[in-house]
């Protein structure tokens, strides 16, 4: 894990950023303002070099244009600052490249060693494959007969997901990467990973002695893991409807964020043995039986028509470069069993969709509540703790407890406490893209996803995808702005439970001890 202190002060090592998909979305919304937060906050020196690289001809003043404009839109810094942006902007160079052809890897070889000579950066490559998943091996292999891999330092190859589309694509990409670079050098981006309050789950965990000793079945009911989006598929309707939510959401979002909470202490913090719990975690996932145990567990969504706050919405078919006929899901719901000793028996509850009411990401731990025959609980209907991590868009920590109403003998209330770390640091919290580039850029692993976790996750995930297409009746469809199919409240009712309310919409009987404005 890294060391917090050194994470704000130290410099990563100089090296080359090749951007490909340089004139995409990715590098105009997150990779541009983070490499420009980066270097502003001193975690970038001088001793760096920006190639950005796609097909369409640019040139440097163009490139650098882009980039400055991309910085006012969506930095949370602004370049206002003419000498800091002129630094910065002078290590920006393009190069219109076909992916396709060697020749043109060996042309940028050689402007990296003018690169490398002029900002005396010491052959250090860092590249950042902003493409579609079938260009990585591709490109890989040019990459090496272009020339670009023999420098004398360390070469890094940062993707994004998707990686592979079940786990048999998973292991032939795998495979044909692992031809050019090591499994230490390859950084697989789960941007979820990079979020703050994601990588708090450990610290939560493993820093404080009141929670650690509860982790576990004896003390925990269930937990909830929720991942909400308000907007439909927007342009991305050709990708979608050959994704899914399954594939585009639980796979790799919602299956790390399980294995963070659901992992064993690791016996160091070092990124191999924090790695190595989570997979173990996903390891002890409960198999699904077969299409039955799937149908009973899982539920599978569409979109239909419907309205958010009096606007009217369509349906996920009459979205653009959507089959009329597709049974793509739009929305996943999930109840899942981890089998070790920790958490045998804690029902482990996921959802995840699109043109749901708010957009949210937050994690759910309901505690088991005390006998119902013994004092307080004997007369009074006592609610459940919680202790919820609030991951997007608000960031913070919220904890529910019992305790006296005030003014009121013999009532008890439920009583919030919240520590909301948006409101602390606001606009300034850094992205979960500049954590990740600067881990990647020093080499820090943690909170990438290694290799293995990529194929169990996919191994389970098949099991479902394997069922649907055995089964097309279990799609069910929910209006949009709703928050889902009926079948999402039945789901957790045969357990006894319910799904608690999410981003601050609480409960009208509970008391804020303090939180602000709440």
């Amino acid at each position: 894990m890294t060391d917090v202190s050194k994470h704000d002060t130290i410099a990563a090592a100089g090296a080359v950023y090749y951007l490909f998909g340089a004139t995409g979305d990715l590098a105009r919304r997150k990779l541009f303002p983070a490499l420009f937060s980066l270097y502003k906050e001193g975690k970038l020196a001088e001793d760096f070099a920006v190639v950005g690289l796609a097909r369409r001809p640019r040139t440097n003043e163009q490139f650098r244009a882009d980039v400055y404009e991309s910085i006012g839109e969506f930095c949370r810094y602004k370049a206002d600052e003419t000498e800091l942006w002129n630094r910065f902007a002078e290590h920006f160079v393009y190069m219109s490249l076909d992916i396709n052809n060697v020749d043109g890897f060996r042309q940028l070889n050689n402007l990296t060693e003018e690169l490398d000579a002029k900002f005396d950066i010491p052959g250090n490559r860092l590249f950042y494959l902003a493409l579609a998943p079938d260009l990585f091996g591709p490109v890989s292999f040019n990459m090496r007969d272009g020339g670009l891999l023999e420098s004398k330092g360390w070469n890094r190859l940062v993707i994004e997901k998707p990686f592979g589309y079940d786990l048999e694509s998973a292991r032939k990409l795998n495979a044909q990467l692992n031809q050019v670079f090591k499994e230490e050098e390859i950084f697989r981006i789960d941007h979820y990973l990079g979020k703050e309050m994601v990588q708090n789950i450990e610290v939560i965990r493993f820093a404080n002695a009141f929670f650690e000793p509860l982790w576990n079945n004896k003390h925990i009911a269930n937990v909830q893991i929720t991942l909400s989006e308000t907007v439909g598929v927007e342009e991305r309707g050709g990708y979608y409807d050959k994704s899914g939510a399954l594939r585009d959401m639980v796979q790799n979002h919602m299956m790390q964020m399980l294995s963070m909470i659901a992992m064993e202490p690791p016996s160091r913090l070092h990124p191999e043995d924090i790695r190595d719990e989570k997979v173990k975690a996903l390891r002890s996932l409960r198999p699904f039986a077969n299409e039955e145990d799937v149908n009973k567990n899982v539920i599978r969504g569409q979109y239909s028509e419907g309205s958010s706050k009096n606007k009217p919405l369509n349906g996920y078919r009459q979205e653009d470069s959507v089959q009329s006929d597709s049974m793509t899901e739009t929305y996943v719901a999930a109840r899942v069993f981890i089998d070790n000793f920790r958490w045998a028996g804690v029902p482990f509850y996921i959802r995840t969709g699109k043109r749901l009411p708010v957009k949210t990401t937050e994690i759910v731990i309901e505690f088991k509540n005390v006998p119902n025959n013994v004092l307080f609980a004997g007369r009074h209907n006592l609610a459940p703790n919680l202790l919820v991590f609030r991951v997007n868009p608000m960031e913070g920590i919220y904890i529910k407890i019992n305790a006296k109403k005030p003014g009121v003998d013999n009532v008890v209330q439920p009583v919030s406490m919240e520590f909301c770390q948006s409101c602390m640091i606001g606009i300034n919290t850094p992205e979960a893209y500049e954590r990740l580039i600067y881990d990647a850029a020093r080499g820090e692993s943690t909170y990438f996803t290694r290799w293995d976790e990529v194929a169990q996750a996919w191994s389970y995930v098949d099991r479902i995808a394997s069922a649907w297409r055995e089964d097309s009746s279990s799609l069910q469809f929910y209006p949009a702005g709703s928050w889902g199919p009926e079948q999402m409240d039945k789901l957790l009712a045969e357990d006894g439970f319910h799904w608690w309310t999410v981003n601050g919409q609480e409960e009208d009987n509970v008391i804020w001890l303090s939180g602000g404005d709440k």
